[in-house]
């Protein structure tokens, strides 16, 4: 009982860390709204005549931009707070850590906890804006928007543990990362419809984790905005399914990655 009570503490303290750095931070916190804006009112304005059609004229393109960028948010946020390990090992924080009386899958686990919540708090900022392009949001909206948009998070920083478990620099992490950010960004569906496209997009589309993240946001946010048979032909699953789904790899993710994090020097 001890020994759990002392890994639980540990794993707060971890979570507490990271969210006090970001929430003492005021320039990210502030700065964290600029890449949202430039994708929704210059990307999403530029293209906005183009993607007319869209929900059978009933959506903008900038709306239909809003949820892909709250996924946007989070699957960034929540990668590079896995940049924290990289960072902490090379300047030896990390060691003191480690050799600290608690288990290391408590610590692995309250940076899973620690960089879920930061992304969520980002991804909240975002929400903001929401009213600003015209997406209504109701109480219970916003409240299934914070739970999915944590489970996003969670499954993100799981993976970005994974990949920061092993690499020894943060020029190393932050190559792979850049490598995969984008494809897993683009591919999603966050900024244009995945229907009728080519077969092999499709099946990249499928196997990319952060699809089924994006996908109930655009349906729960976009919920009391469009009409309900224009939304279902731009959503890809129920949002059961997602759900499911996102546990699921979310469990894919996070065992490896305590499991190769407990193994560091």
């Amino acid at each position: 009982m001890n020994s759990l009570r002392r890994d639980l503490k540990g794993a707060y303290t971890i979570w507490y860390r990271d969210v006090l750095r970001f929430l003492r931070d005021r320039t990210r916190v502030i700065t964290s709204l600029a890449q949202p804006l430039l994708f929704l009112f210059v990307f999403g304005g530029g293209l906005a005549p183009a993607m007319s059609g869209l929900g059978g004229g009933n959506l903008s393109f900038t709306e239909f931009m809003f949820p892909g960028i709250l996924g946007m948010t989070v699957l960034f946020t929540s990668i590079f707070s896995a940049v924290s390990i990289v960072w902490d090992r090379e300047f030896g924080f990390l060691k003191e850590v480690m050799v600290a009386p608690v288990s290391r899958a408590a610590v692995a686990l309250g940076k899973v906890a620690g960089g879920s919540t930061v992304a969520m708090f980002q991804a909240l900022i975002v929400l903001v804006l929401a009213p600003l392009i015209g997406i209504k949001l109701t109480l219970d909206q916003l409240l299934i928007l914070v739970g999915l948009m944590l489970l996003l998070a969670a499954v993100m920083t799981s993976f970005g543990i994974l990949i920061a478990a092993r690499q020894r620099t943060m020029e190393g992490f932050q190559m792979i990362m850049q490598f995969l950010l984008m494809p897993m960004f683009f591919l999603s569906g966050a900024l244009f419809p995945l229907r009728s496209v080519p077969l092999w997009m499709t099946w990249l589309n499928r196997i990319d984790p952060v699809t089924y993240g994006v996908d109930p946001l655009r349906q729960v946010a976009l919920r009391a905005s469009v009409p309900a048979e224009s939304l279902r032909a731009l959503s890809l699953h129920p949002i059961a399914t997602d759900i499911v789904i996102m546990v699921a790899i979310g469990v894919i993710f996070i065992i490896p990655a305590v499991w190769l994090f407990s193994k560091q020097d």
